[in-house]
C-alpha cells in the first residue's frame, strides 16, 4: 500500500458561500465545493488527477529509454 503524504490546501470562501481551493504544491489542482468537506474531497480528486497526468507525461517522455526508477523519501 502506498504511503500517504499531506499537502497544503489554500482555501477561500467566496461571497456567494462557495469554497474555492487549490493545492499549494501543485497549483493546477484547483476546484470548489459548497461545503468544506465537499471542497476537501474535490481537492483530493483533483490532486490525484494532476499526479496521474504528470506520471503519464513522464512515462511518455521516457518510453523506449533505458531509465531506472527508485523510490525516494522526502
Amino acid at each position: 500500500m502506498a504511503s500517504k503524504r499531506s499537502y497544503t490546501a489554500i482555501i477561500e470562501k467566496t461571497n456567494d458561500g462557495w469554497y474555492v481551493g487549490q493545492v499549494q504544491e501543485h497549483p493546477e489542482a484547483l476546484t470548489q465545493g459548497k461545503t468544506m468537506e465537499e471542497l476537501e474531497s474535490n481537492l483530493s480528486d483533483a490532486l490525484k488527477e494532476v499526479l496521474e497526468m504528470k506520471k503519464e507525461e513522464v512515462n511518455k517522455q521516457t518510453r523506449g529509454k533505458k531509465v531506472f526508477r527508485r523510490k525516494i523519501l522526502v
